[in-house]
């Protein structure tokens, strides 16, 4: 669609290797939340799993992963961090939030809740996309301090997999507890919070509890179908019947954009650097009337499923070997 999110599908290829090698050493680190040099960053990690050092540090800055919050849609707001994505859903009866942060980001997705205008205790709802702590790491911070009455859901697995990683993390640097199990969402459940109704979907792969979520987005009298897939790269493959899910699960979001009442339309995704959705923001802030909405990429949606599965296919190879032999 444009040179710049050419940009970034060149990276997404990088990021989503088979066999990325780590980069050396890097002193400088990226500035300004550029998808293509935070894609070119994370590469290693998300192909293997091993965090680089040059990662470690961009995760750990404060300052580096600030980003304003901003209104993607009428009712939808980004109130994340430049690493991970936290999506607002808002309605006049009350909000839903997509995943939950981690440790002092947590208290800064609040902050940016309230910038925007909100105020939290009207978050009715958690969904949580998976258990992996930058998704689900401040569960326990919302559930100090939102409403009493606010939900928290996620797949059965996923809520498993939450308290097994947890659990593993007691005494290292980064330990972080796990809430009580809530609400267990399955394959295709509607659930809502206030007037905003999301659908789950499993989409195993990414971890075998991952979820993926649909929900409408809106922008003056149009709407779209939005979707936030639930897990994008291999970094927690344990063998060829995880990939083989993940296969199955881009496949199925695939065939959910030709769908012919309702299609996927467009991707707000978990890692906004993993499809441009950074730099959409710029050409959102400088839209004239008339203009097309910079997130609404249906084309690059399918392209990046695509991209997603062939890379997922050469992976299997691996494993598929590595079990063999």
């Amino acid at each position: 669609m444009k040179a710049a999110f050419n940009r970034v599908l060149s990276a997404a290829a990088a990021l989503f290797a088979l066999l990325a090698t780590p980069a050396t050493a890097q002193t400088t680190l990226p500035k300004g939340c550029e998808s293509d040099q935070i894609m070119a960053l994370a590469a290693p990690f998300f192909a293997t799993g091993r965090m680089t050092p040059e990662l470690a540090r961009f995760l750990g800055d404060d300052d580096l992963q600030r980003l304003d919050p901003y209104r993607a849609f009428d009712n939808v707001a980004y109130v994340g961090v430049c690493w991970v994505s936290a999506w607002l859903l808002t309605s006049p009866r009350g909000h839903v939030l997509i995943d939950s942060l981690y440790g002092s980001y947590t208290d800064r997705l609040l902050d940016n809740v309230r910038r925007l205008g909100y105020d939290p205790k009207d978050i009715k709802l958690v969904v949580m996309t998976h258990g992996h702590r930058d998704h689900a790491g401040g569960a326990a911070r919302l559930k100090q301090m939102l409403d009493p009455g606010t939900r928290f859901a996620m797949s059965a697995e996923g809520w498993r997999e939450a308290a097994a990683t947890a659990a593993q993390s007691t005494g290292t640097p980064n330990a972080w507890t796990m809430i009580e199990q809530d609400v267990v969402l399955s394959d295709g459940q509607t659930i809502s919070g206030g007037d905003v109704t999301i659908q789950s979907f499993e989409t195993p792969g990414h971890t075998m509890g991952t979820l993926s979520f649909a929900f409408d987005a809106r922008d003056g009298a149009q709407t779209w179908r939005a979707v936030t897939v639930g897990g994008l790269a291999l970094n927690a493959i344990r063998g060829p019947e995880q990939v083989e899910a993940f296969i199955a699960s881009v496949k199925r979001l695939r065939a959910m954009t030709e769908d012919g009442t309702r299609p996927l339309q467009l991707h707000l995704s978990t890692h906004g650097f993993s499809n441009g959705l950074n730099e959409a923001k710029q050409r959102l802030q400088s839209r004239k009337p008339g203009d097309p909405h910079p997130m609404v990429d249906l084309p690059g949606l399918r392209k990046q499923l695509d991209q997603l599965q062939d890379n997922a296919e050469k992976r299997l190879v691996v494993e598929r070997q590595k079990k063999a032999g």
